[in-house]
């Protein structure tokens, strides 16, 4: 049976199918191929049928490896013969899809696909082995049980197996083993010395009535449930405020003390343990956290002789930004991320401990499949709750059984639990503002969410046991007092703080005075006040600042000079080399935030004090690095059907010209044209004769172009002609056109 080449089928297919198969694999189009023929031979490529089986479900793959299970790649078959193979499920819109994917080609009766398939697609399609046609009839009742057991198996896929018994050639009746006694009857191929196939007439014979075994014709069900979409959100919408509370913490806590880089690069399992704790959180939660500052361009290595993990100065305006703002530059970042961090904590083949940064964490293709699995939940209706997690790897392993990997199924739970710390995901449903950010990006779901987000609460609850609690998200004013005069002790849909001596210090220490505190927690509690927390700022307002610090060195002053006496006679007295120059005033030539730091380790409540006599904030504000950007994914840019449909017009004018010169260019000679001059002949020709010219040409910018010229003037080192495609006039330089064609017609 003969059948149309690729090349020919595709000259007879309308521009529609072909603007539709550029879409279809892309990069086809890349660079533009000079006719149907390269078109073809692009198409046959290895890599590019790999490339286009990624997006096939298991049914349509199952439909290309029976086309190999008949040979046609070497030969066209007829679409009843597949059939024959599926018994009653209907192929047609499995064929139709490869054949608009160019992945076979000819009408229902010729059948082809490209010869590169087999080896991109699989070798053994369907499990089953290569051919052997000597065996078409065979006949297997006379097989011993045991022999029938060993062909059921290689039968059922991979039809290859290792065996010792391979290793030596023996008759029938020498044969001992069920391996070797196959061999003898020529049911099995010895491959080498270890390596039997079994040939693929007998694994057909074996499966009897399935002869592609077990397919999977439908896609796997997907078990359900209804929540209220509201909650939904409103859960999601606490997990964004806590991802931007451990966010803010860990910038903080970075600033101050930064964890060293390691060698391998990456951080180190001290450092994420230390944060884990300092955030409360587990150490994969604290892993993720790390993979999103650094991503976002919050956080970068320092690249000194001694790296380190430092806060960018992009962490400041993130710090001052509400807090769905905040959200979406961290939920972005996560879309983007070209890493998996649920490898971290794994072991690589080396058995080498994989830490957060790691750069063996890197996979540019994580974003493709994490936004896969999201628009897969997005697809559901608002509300839908996947059941098990384990049911959707299911489903989009049969979507797509060729993409994701040795790591497909794992990506699944990974994004699950990820979307769901993000705030992207709750109850294993997506969230509102998680569907926003796929669908319309990060500004539009900021505000999603902060439509979402109840309203700030302006007043807190203070509690007789010195605790206060936050009923809800504080307004930014109130949340910056009550975190500086109080220690957060539990966080949730509502923020329990405590406060505590030294946090009382801290309000102190930033200028706060006594009567500031009663008047924060007299007007924002909706709770009376309690004595013990009133008896507690007194108490630590008439120790605070009773030393008072400048720079002179550093000098410490005090109006009690009992109280100077006992400093002096105190052990910290001589390791921050204090020494009294007047009865109430002590100097230091260590800076002032040291002795003040010291002063407070022995159990004193010193206070910084300025030229006016006014307390002075002397906390270290962290550190900062120039910020190295985003790190952006780079979207290719897909082409619009009216550029596709001009390359289409190109690739069959291309046809046409090497109609016309039988294949042959002229190519135009480097110096404006001048000397002999073939090519200018040609084109003057073209003008003349008023014929259309396939031109190749070197853009301004370097670009290698190419159009259908009618030309109207050729001469002074330029080119003019209309551009057949916009039917505009343009003029080309003689030293930029590479090479020339004549065109059988007008037609573009």
């Amino acid at each position: 049976m003969s059948g149309t080449t690729l090349a020919e089928w595709l000259r007879a297919q309308d521009d529609t199918a072909l603007v539709a198969l550029l879409r279809a694999r892309p990069d086809l189009a890349t660079p533009p191929p000079a006719d149907t023929t390269v078109l073809a031979t692009r198409i046959g490529s290895r890599a590019s049928v790999a490339r286009a089986c990624e997006d096939l479900d298991t049914l349509t793959l199952t439909v290309l490896e029976a086309l190999l299970v008949l040979d046609a790649d070497l030969a066209p078959v007829p679409r009843s013969a597949v059939q024959e193979l599926f018994g009653s499920t209907d192929i047609r819109p499995a064929v139709e899809h490869l054949r608009a994917r160019a992945l076979l080609w000819g009408d229902d009766d010729t059948i082809s696909t490209p010869p590169a398939t087999r080896d991109a697609v699989n070798p053994f399609p369907c499990g089953l082995g290569r051919s052997v046609p000597r065996l078409a009839d065979v006949d297997l009742t006379a097989l011993e049980p045991d022999e029938l057991r060993v062909l059921g198996t290689l039968a059922a896929g991979p039809p290859v197996g290792q065996t010792k018994d391979a290793a030596q050639v023996v008759s029938l009746a020498n044969a001992r083993t069920p391996i070797q006694k196959l061999l003898a009857r020529g049911l099995l191929v010895r491959r080498d010395s270890l390596t039997v196939e079994l040939p693929r007439e007998v694994g057909l014979k074996v499966r009897g009535d399935r002869p592609l075994g077990v397919i999977q014709t439908t896609e796997p069900p997907l078990t359900t449930a209804r929540r209220d979409p509201s909650g939904i959100d409103h859960t999601g919408g606490g997990e964004a405020l806590e991802l931007s509370r451990h966010v803010e913490t860990l910038l903080k806590s970075w600033s101050e003390d930064p964890p060293a880089v390691l060698r391998s690069g990456g951080l180190g399992v001290r450092d994420l343990r230390k944060l884990a704790k300092d955030l409360d959180v587990d150490d994969r939660q604290a892993a993720l956290l790390v993979e999103l500052v650094v991503n976002a361009g919050l956080v970068a290595d320092t690249e000194g002789v001694e790296p380190e993990w430092v806060p960018t100065t992009q962490a400041d305006p993130w710090l001052i930004a509400a807090p769905e703002h905040r959200w979406a530059t961290l939920a972005q970042s996560w879309l983007d991320l070209p890493r998996l961090p649920g490898l971290i904590g794994q072991r690589d083949d080396r058995d080498r401990l994989l830490n957060p940064l790691a750069p063996e964490l890197n996979r540019p293709g994580a974003p493709r499949d994490r936004r896969r699995i999201l628009e897969a939940m997005a697809a559901l209706e608002p509300g839908t709750v996947v059941t098990d997690p384990d049911e959707l790897a299911a489903v989009l392993a049969w979507r797509a059984p060729r993409r994701g990997g040795r790591l497909r199924d794992e990506l699944v739970r990974w994004t699950v639990e990820e979307g769901t710390k993000m705030g992207v995901l709750a109850h294993n449903a997506i969230t509102a503002q998680g569907r926003t950010l796929l669908t319309e990006g990060p500004g539009p779901a900021a505000k999603r969410l902060g439509d979402a987000l109840p309203a700030p609460v302006d007043h807190v609850l203070v509690q007789a046991d010195l605790t206060v609690v936050a009923p809800g998200r504080l307004d930014p004013e109130l949340a910056d007092e009550i975190a500086l005069v109080a220690d957060v002790e539990s966080s949730g849909s509502a923020t329990v703080y405590r406060v505590r001596e030294g946090s009382v210090r801290r309000a102190f220490d930033a200028g706060r005075s006594a009567a500031d505190l009663h008047e924060l927690f007299k007007t924002r509690s909706r709770t009376p006040v309690p004595q013990s927390l009133t008896y507690l700022i007194d108490d630590a307002a008439r120790r605070h600042g009773r030393l008072r610090g400048g720079t002179a060195g550093s000098f410490l002053r005090c109006d009690d000079p009992v109280l100077i006496t006992e400093v002096l006679s105190h052990a910290a007295a001589e390791r921050l080399a204090l020494r009294k120059i007047a009865p109430t005033v002590v100097v230091s030539p260590l800076p002032l935030a040291e002795v003040l730091d010291g002063l407070r380790a022995a159990g004193f409540a010193p206070a910084a004090e300025g030229p006016d006599g006014h307390v002075l904030d002397l906390r270290v504000s962290g550190r900062r690095i120039a910020g190295k950007g985003r790190r952006q994914r780079v979207q290719p840019t897909m082409p619009s059907d009216e550029q596709l449909g001009e390359l289409v017009r190109l690739v069959q004018a291309g046809d046409r010209a090497a109609t016309t010169t039988g294949g042959a260019r002229v190519s135009v000679p480097g110096h404006l044209g001048a000397g002999p001059s073939a090519t200018l002949a040609l084109l003057q020709q073209a003008a003349r004769d008023g014929r259309s010219v396939l031109v190749d040409f070197v853009d301004s910018h370097g670009t290698a172009a190419r159009r259908v010229i009618t030309p109207q003037y050729v001469g002074g080192g330029v080119l003019e002609g209309v551009d057949v495609s916009y039917g505009e006039v343009r003029r080309f330089p003689l030293h930029r056109i590479t090479s020339a064609a004549l065109v059988e017609d007008d037609r573009a």
